[in-house]
């Protein structure tokens, strides 16, 4: 997978547009708004996308040495999971929100 050939990437930069198309139009599912959102997903799915096939395996059709279910399961996941990283809440936010549930203040130790 590292010394690809052209198609091999040009497939790869089409699973990724996919998965970013969905979770930024469809979805609606932001990190940030506008471009910069839609480009952040795209990368990551085009990595999500590469290591789809070596990581949940070698199974499905196939086009140009790429496995395109899996790679398209990766590219999902993979923006996804770049897209949720920053919406986890943290200490400060909770310090910040008075209305945070108690449950999470109490776990942060903040109540």
């Amino acid at each position: 997978m590292i010394g690809m050939n052209f198609a091999s990437f040009v497939s790869l930069l089409i699973l990724g547009f996919i998965a970013a198309i969905v979770l930024h139009c469809v979805v609606r599912y932001r990190m940030m708004s506008g471009f910069d959102g839609f480009m952040n997903k795209w990368i990551a799915g085009w990595i999500g996308g590469w290591l789809g096939s070596p990581v949940l395996g070698h199974w499905g059709p196939s086009w140009s040495q790429i496995f395109l279910i899996p790679a398209l399961l990766g590219a999902f996941i993979g923006a996804f999971a770049v897209t949720s990283v920053p919406k986890t809440p943290t200490i400060t936010t909770l310090q910040q929100n008075p209305a945070a549930p108690i449950e999470l203040r109490r776990r942060a130790n903040l109540y």
